[in-house]
């Protein structure tokens, strides 16, 4: 077998000497030797740089969950104003990621209506390809979306569980039949009243009032409690519904992704046979000049015979 050499010093040494004769300095020498080595990265196109920067702010949004889960969910680390304002950032920040995938969503639809040509057909596979592979890029960043998402549904659940729980009222059993109290027996038998009694008398009547005021508040209070452990079980219901929304939202998006790859086999077959029909209206055209060639050189044929007989 013949053995082989590396030539790759003689070409650098080729390129060199024709850098050198054309005129080159030694800057542009090196510049063009390390191309070589070290290749300039290509540019990034438009769609490229947007979608890596939704997926570096989706990032950044799950980082900032990781870093404020504790103080959003503990109850003795924050305050709920502050709690609150983690939500706004959270949610901001959400829909910032949502208007920039639905930015990257907006450029595929141009694209898709710029690239099709005559009947609404793809004028370039390559073009639909690259379509294509756009359609991948959207979904995977809205599933990420939608993962983050999740997880910022179930601290939120957990956060208002947590005050629901917190803001549930804790009551004695009632009692069915109410004593008689020392005052009113006291007054029911006056012939047993006695000196220390009744200068006592005034401070019984006082502390039943401020009891009877007091078990008034607490009824009232627990009126309170019951309608804000009604609302916050609303909001709680909101947050699984806005949860079960998003999953739909996601199921949709996979189904639309289903429906533009059929979509595009479809595109394909139709062209495929654009094709056929085409080849088919040639061998058409070929057949009917045969044929025409086939009667003229026929009737040439007989004129010729009649005349030679």
């Amino acid at each position: 077998m013949s053995r082989f050499r590396d030539r790759t010093e003689d070409f650098k040494d080729s390129v060199r000497k024709a850098a050198v004769s054309n005129g080159y300095n030694e800057s542009k020498v090196a510049s063009t030797m390390a191309s070589f080595i070290i290749h300039k990265p290509k540019e990034r196109s438009p769609f490229t740089r947007a979608a890596f920067k939704t997926l570096e702010s989706i990032k950044e949004l799950d980082q900032f969950m990781m870093k404020h889960r504790k103080d959003y969910v503990d109850l003795h680390r924050t305050t709920e104003h502050e709690k609150d304002s983690i939500e706004q950032e959270i949610t901001a920040f959400i829909k910032a990621c949502k208007e920039q995938i639905d930015i990257l969503k907006n450029s595929i639809r141009n694209e898709e209506s710029n690239s099709k040509g005559w009947l609404g057909l793809s004028a370039d596979n390559s073009n639909a390809d690259t379509i294509v592979h756009k359609h991948g890029v959207v979904l995977i960043l809205s599933e990420k979306l939608h993962s983050v998402t999740a997880q910022f549904d179930q601290l939120r659940a957990t956060r208002f569980q947590d005050i629901i729980n917190r803001a549930m009222p804790r009551r004695k059993p009632k009692r069915v039949a109410k004593e008689a109290s020392p005052v009113d027996a006291t007054l029911a038998n006056p012939e047993t009243i006695e000196p220390d009694e009744i200068q006592a008398q005034p401070r019984r009547v006082q502390q039943q009032l401020l009891d009877d005021e007091t078990q008034a508040l607490q009824v009232e209070l627990s009126n309170l409690l019951d309608g804000a452990r009604q609302t916050e079980t609303k909001m709680v219901e909101m947050s699984a519904l806005n949860h079960l929304m998003a999953t739909h939202v996601l199921q949709q998006a996979q189904q639309i992704e289903v429906l533009y790859d059929q979509a595009v086999e479809a595109t394909k077959n139709v062209e495929l046979g654009n094709k056929e029909l085409s080849q088919a209206l040639k061998r058409n055209s070929s057949s009917r000049t045969f044929l025409l060639l086939f009667f003229f050189v026929l009737t040439f044929s007989v004129l010729f015979l009649d005349w030679y007989s």
